[in-house]
């Protein structure tokens, strides 16, 4: 007796809310999988930010062979767009075997034409080639490495000069404290904020933060480095498949004075390490920049991240660079604002920027 016909053909859909669970099996068995692929990521941005999420499946005889998350972003001031992953420095399409999901690219582009959104950006994952998609290469870094043993060897890890900088700071009578308690949640806001205005760029809502906290559970948490009470530096790192990722994280001026920012990354390896983390990872920076150089400083090779971005016909792009010269002068005018102000009104303005 002749065995029953399968059909091999990968068909491609919108998911619905019943696939969760199936997509959940999918990005736990996926090695490349990111935390900013996960469901909680994705909620916490729906919540914090009402963009909504899509996911693009590829399925063979039921079962996921590709999978893209896209987030709908929109902004009256950047536009709308399909972004993957909205807010994070990572997403993208994960496929079973290479090529498999390649039509998920097409479908994109499809549904990028019936929500209204005239770019797709991807940071990360399998890449198009297809007409209409142009890709970066040497816009962004990455800086990742294994952590040390023990806090003695972590911090001779670090490069003679850097590491001088740390000791100096471990010298200042700094505290460091984790959690993920209303305290360590305003400190962590009130530096951040304060933080990102002096660079000249909007913060983002503290719902958003919030959110995060609570969808990733333990999963993220928050570092402060205080001096005498008052909070210097701050960070909100996640943590995913053994590594850590200190992600939105700053410092008032008087950091420097302190050496707080640098004790801060340093207590974090430290910490992490206790967490079960075996890698660092600081996290992406554009090419040439003071962030970029600083991470080179602890060590870190940089290693080159590729993104792609589609644009409808006819459409500018999205730009929402902040070293874009369309924003030098915003920027300049931005660093001059009152901090009460900064803080009520840009996360109006960020919550556009996923």
């Amino acid at each position: 007796m002749n065995a029953p016909f399968r059909s091999t053909k990968l068909t491609t859909r919108l998911s619905d809310p019943g696939d969760r669970p199936v997509i959940k099996r999918f990005l736990k068995a996926h090695p490349h999988a990111t935390v900013f692929h996960g469901a909680e990521w994705l909620e916490a941005i729906e919540q914090a930010t009402g963009h909504r999420t899509h996911w693009l499946l590829r399925e063979r005889d039921g079962v996921i062979r590709a999978a893209l998350p896209l987030t709908e972003a929109h902004s009256p001031l950047f536009g709308r767009a399909l972004v993957s992953t909205g807010f994070a420095v990572g997403g993208g399409l994960l496929e079973a075997t290479p090529g498999e999901g390649a039509a998920l690219f097409e479908a994109a582009e499809e549904l990028a034409v019936r929500l209204a959104c005239p770019t797709i950006e991807l940071r990360g994952g399998a890449l198009p080639d297809g007409q209409g998609w142009h890709h970066k290469h040497d816009s962004h870094a990455a800086f990742v490495r294994d952590l040390a043993g023990n806090d003695e060897a972590e911090l001779l890890a670090v490069p003679r000069k850097q590491r001088a900088e740390v000791r100096r700071g471990l010298g200042n009578d700094l505290a460091v404290t984790t959690g993920r308690s209303e305290t360590d949640r305003a400190a962590h806001y009130a530096v951040y904020a304060e933080s990102v205005r002096n660079l000249g760029t909007p913060v983002f809502p503290r719902a958003l933060f919030d959110a995060v906290l609570d969808r990733l559970g333990e999963h993220a948490d928050i570092l402060t480095v205080s001096r005498n009470g008052q909070p210097l530096a701050s960070v909100l790192s996640l943590y995913h498949r053994g590594t850590v990722l200190p992600y939105w994280g700053g410092g008032v001026f008087a950091a420097r004075t302190w050496r707080a920012n640098d004790v801060m990354y340093y207590a974090l390896m430290c910490h992490a390490r206790v967490r079960g983390c075996t890698r660092f990872d600081f996290g992406r920076s554009k090419t040439g920049t003071g962030p970029f150089h600083f991470k080179r400083n602890w060590g870190f090779t940089p290693e080159p991240l590729h993104y792609a971005h589609w644009t409808a016909e006819g459409a500018p792009p999205r730009d929402v660079n902040p070293l874009s010269p369309r924003y030098k002068a915003k920027i300049a005018a931005w660093q001059k604002l009152p901090l009460a102000i900064a803080n009520r009104i840009g996360p109006l303005i960020a919550r556009g920027l996923a």
